[in-house]
């Protein structure tokens, strides 16, 4: 049994609140550092995946993932129909529907619990149960304990006593994925940015940066956004597409670029870079990490 936070305290303190960080909803486009230039790049609208939907810039070609790994998973993901709504937890759709360019379809759950940090958990852990990578679905919760899936199908659950947490085996075996839901849901529950930085490692070199890393703030809140397409030149210049969650727990949802409109929706991106302006939220430091 550890000594954690208190468990509900977590919950407020960890999700994907504003910050001095974020971006405003409805900041003014024509800050000067806002480019105003129309984008040039090439959707095919009835197509409904990224590979499949969206062109890279001219000049650029696709950089191909290896063959049944995660970035490919998150290339080929399905996406609802072109112009769909980032919808709320709820059914409701948020305020601001001008910063994305894609919906991936997968569910948000009927709670306010798949946030940020959650809707990058969601998409690794729906791949590695996909591909029955089993003993891979693991998560910490912010607090450090760790919960798997395997001990959560074996009947596993987490016991909360004031401020103290432990596991105790309390259902029977329930391999369904039904069940794997309820799993995911007490992970968006307890998990969180800070949890998540601390499973991941390091990408030093901006050559490096793949279909799957993540670019994160841990914090108190944090946020997190997950690159789900790299392009390439002749040169070796990358550029790259950004997809995330956010509160309340909404679409997870491919972002456009409003900073460059011309190469909208890739982003130029630089590990070593002091800040990283996305749609919606400036990351400081420019911390790319991956499992």
């Amino acid at each position: 049994m550890k000594k954690i936070f208190f468990l509900v305290f977590l919950l407020f303190l960890f999700n994907c609140k504003k910050t001095a960080e974020f971006i405003p909803e409805n900041r003014d486009v024509k800050n000067p550092e806002i480019s105003e230039t129309k984008t040039s790049i090439k959707i095919n609208p009835d197509k409904n995946s990224i590979k499949e939907r969206l062109y890279p810039p001219e000049d650029y070609i696709w950089v191909e993932e290896k063959a049944g790994s995660f970035g490919e998973y998150l290339e080929k993901h399905k996406l609802k129909n072109y112009n769909s709504p980032i919808l709320k937890y709820d059914g409701t759709e948020i305020a601001t529907q001008n910063l994305h360019e894609a919906i991936f379809d997968i569910d948000i759950g009927s709670k306010d619990l798949q946030q940020c940090a959650d809707a990058f958990i969601r998409l690794r852990a729906e791949y590695l149960f996909k591909s029955k990578n089993f003993d891979e679905i693991k998560f910490h919760f912010t607090s450090g304990d760790l919960m798997t899936w395997n001990d959560y199908k074996n009947g596993v659950r987490a016991v909360v006593n004031g401020n103290n947490v432990s596991f105790r085996k309390t259902q029977n075996l329930d391999d369904s994925y039904e069940n794997f839901r309820k799993y995911l849901d007490l992970i968006f529950t307890y998990a969180g940015t800070i949890s998540l930085n601390k499973e991941t490692k390091p990408v030093l070199k901006t050559s490096d940066l793949k279909s799957g890393d993540i670019l994160i703030t841990a914090g108190s809140p944090g946020h997190i956004v997950f690159i789900a397409g790299v392009a390439e030149n002749k040169e070796g210049k990358r550029l790259f597409l950004l997809a995330e969650g956010f509160t309340p727990a909404q679409s997870i949802h491919l972002l456009k670029n409003p900073i460059n409109k011309n190469i909208s929706p890739w982003y130029e991106l630089d590990v070593n870079s002091p800040a990283t302006f996305t749609a919606r939220y400036i990351f400081k430091p420019s911390n790319f990490r991956r499992f």
